[in-house]
């Protein structure tokens, strides 16, 4: 993976959910807590979430070829996709399936300072992988508010363990509630409402990550800021009389295609147009680096007749 931050976030929450996972299940065991159980594979499916993001990394990194001549990048948004829609939605909806199950059949919660106990250190662990991604995501998060971070970020990596941890967060802070209820109130319905509450929190989850990174694997293009910067370096270079056209798409996180058709004087010389290019595509990657793949096309205005006033006008070419 080329940000060294999203693969640090990934491992710290593999980590973590991999020893959360084997204490939520030996707690659910011996208490027979159905939040327990629910969460035990909420961190279960994490840790799956996690290798599979970096599975999509490296694969990401295999060089282009016939059959994928703008290389693989985009293995990384078929990856997030998965995690987003089948992990989550899976683990969503097993723990619907056991809420109402407890709801319909309560029970009381055997030890229960066991899995109160393994909650609050899964809390702990879980701060902790959060405070990472919290920590590597501010490197490229700028002034964007979290949402927006979430929503215009290009690699799929932080945004996703973001979201995992702060609904494994919550997701604690509903079985802890499910469970000490249950003990207080001697009535195990309330374990079953947490579950439930676990189970919605997760497809709640699912439907974000999903409906984001289906929006990269459809194709985004350059962010405003980046657009920008490349429309300034076209316009700004010499002997290029205006841009016509212009369309990005990204190929993967970090790599972005601008294809361009540039307006150059009718009777420039085949090698001025050469130069000209050449030119256009250093300012073009000087002022967005990940602009790896260009391609112009150079044209001219043409001044056709108004028939109705008998008058020229410079119109520009279609894109077309």
């Amino acid at each position: 993976m080329s940000t060294s931050g999203g693969t640090r976030a990934i491992i710290a929450a593999l980590l973590a959910n991999v020893g959360i996972a084997i204490a939520k299940f030996i707690a659910f065991f011996i208490s027979g807590s159905s939040s327990m159980l629910a969460e035990g594979v909420h961190s279960l499916a994490d840790s799956g979430n996690q290798l599979l993001l970096l599975l999509g990394g490296r694969k990401s990194r295999k060089k282009a070829d016939k059959e994928h001549p703008f290389g693989y990048g985009r293995e990384r948004y078929v990856y997030a996709f998965v995690v987003s829609i089948i992990l989550f939605s899976v683990g969503g909806v097993f723990a619907i399936y056991e809420g109402i199950e407890k709801l319909g059949h309560p029970e009381e919660i055997a030890n229960p300072w066991i899995p109160l106990g393994v909650l609050v250190v899964a809390m702990a662990l879980e701060g902790f992988s959060l405070r990472t991604a919290i920590k590597e995501s501010n490197h490229t998060r700028g002034t964007q508010t979290w949402v927006q971070y979430v929503r215009r970020a290009k690699a799929p990596e932080l945004p996703v363990v973001l979201l995992e941890d702060t609904a494994a967060l919550t997701g604690l802070a509903f079985a802890f509630a499910g469970v000490g209820l249950s003990v207080i109130t001697g009535n195990g319905i309330w374990d079953g409402i947490g579950t439930l509450f676990i189970g919605s929190l997760l497809v709640l989850v699912a439907i974000i990550l999903g409906i984001e990174t289906k929006s990269l694997l459809v194709g985004e293009g350059a962010t405003e800021a980046d657009h920008d910067k490349i429309v300034t370096a076209i316009e700004s270079t010499p002997k290029v009389d205006r841009l016509i056209h212009i369309k990005t798409l990204y190929l993967g996180p970090d790599e972005l295609l601008v294809g361009a058709k540039i307006a150059l004087a009718p009777d420039s010389a085949l090698r001025d147009v050469a130069d000209t290019i050449n030119e256009v595509e250093i300012a073009i990657r000087d002022a967005v680096p990940i602009a790896r793949v260009i391609y112009l096309e150079p044209d001219v205005y043409l001044p056709p007749i108004d028939v109705e006033t008998n008058t020229s006008a410079i119109v520009i070419k279609s894109a077309d």
